[in-house]
């Protein structure tokens, strides 16, 4: 009873996350998404029960029919979506928590072939953009951002959002935009380290500029008063700085 409790709620959130879906009929038969997770909740039984041949035969071939990569014995919580979904692999060590929201080409994956945990974990509320990379075994923390084409190595601390390679904090909760329904899906509006970084440069080389000018204005300002008094002093001042 407990794994159609889990694909209802499965079938449920995707109507939450995703406005495009219409029906419960339409995202039953169209959404790849769906049928990894629906396939891997079976498979993951399975696994638990010993039964591991059967789980890696179910997951090989939901992986054809979905493009996505889901090892049986990933641990995966409640209301799990996968959107587009191409592409995503999720390493066996790998945990999820509930209310996690992947993107197509995610990959949870390992940086080691020692056995052990090796791949990452996710708490609740963590949305991870589209073609990120999660590796090792760090841990994200609830409700995390993490930002598409980034590569997070390192544990990421509750709220935060993450862009970069290697993936760098850039954006706590109370900074980000909060949106009236459902999830914020705004990870393409990160904010640019790098690009803030040079508009400081351009400013400050625009204020040096500024102060140049009117150096040069004051020197010359000072120039004529000399030429203006017209002593051989004051000549043989000018013509030593000229």
């Amino acid at each position: 009873m407990k794994i159609w409790t889990l694909l209802k709620e499965d079938l449920n959130c995707v109507f939450e996350r995703d406005p495009a879906a219409r029906n419960r009929l339409e995202v039953l038969l169209t959404y790849p998404g769906l049928h990894a997770i629906a396939a891997h909740r079976i498979s993951h039984g399975l696994w638990k029960s010993g039964f591991r041949f059967g789980a890696r035969l179910l997951s090989y071939f939901t992986r054809m029919l979905t493009q996505i990569d889901i090892h049986p014995g990933a641990t995966i919580g409640h209301r799990f979506f996968i959107d587009h979904g191409c592409g995503v692999v999720i390493g066996e060590t790998a945990e999820i928590g509930s209310d996690v929201t992947l993107y197509h080409g995610v990959t949870l994956g390992g940086v080691s072939w020692n056995a052990g945990k090796r791949h990452p974990t996710l708490c609740d509320g963590v949305m991870v953009g589209a073609g990120a990379k999660i590796l090792g075994p760090v841990t994200i923390g609830h409700n995390a951002r993490i930002g598409a084409n980034s590569v997070v190595i390192h544990d990421i601390s509750a709220t935060m959002t993450v862009v970069g390679i290697p993936g760098r904090v850039v954006l706590p909760e109370e900074q980000r935009r909060q949106p009236q329904q459902g999830i914020d899906l705004d990870h393409h509006l990160m904010p640019d380290p790098v690009g803030r970084a040079v508009a400081a440069l351009l400013n400050r080389i625009d204020d040096l500029e500024g102060q140049l000018v009117m150096l040069r204005l004051e020197n010359a300002e000072r120039n004529q008063e000399l030429v203006d008094a017209g002593t051989p002093e004051n000549r043989n001042i000018i013509r030593n700085i000229h």
